[in-house]
């Protein structure tokens, strides 16, 4: 990716539930449906925070392991509801 490509993309923070910390952590879970409300576009990079808060003191420890996760491939249409996209997701092995 150039440089002035890198400018384009936009990092992302969203919340996920804990019960898919780990599958996201180990690779199971490579995916991601949401409402394509901020525009989703590949090579964007996705923060994944607590939905319980953005305190220190909320976040377990499983959310540590948690790294920057890069969008490789975005599907829309085919049987999802409108404005809704299936995003997958790829380890960049950096931390936030």
């Amino acid at each position: 990716m150039s440089e002035l490509e890198s400018y384009k993309n936009k990092r992302h923070l969203l919340k996920l539930k804990e019960e898919f910390v780990h599958r996201v952590w180990s690779g199971q879970k490579s995916f991601e449906i949401r409402d394509n409300d901020r525009d989703f576009q590949v090579g964007d990079t996705i923060v994944f925070c607590n939905p319980v808060g953005f305190n220190d003191e909320d976040v377990s420890p499983i959310w540590e392991q948690l790294n920057i996760y890069k969008i490789t491939y975005i599907l829309q249409g085919w049987g999802l509801e409108e404005g809704y996209v299936v995003f997958s997701i790829e380890d960049t092995k950096v931390k936030p």
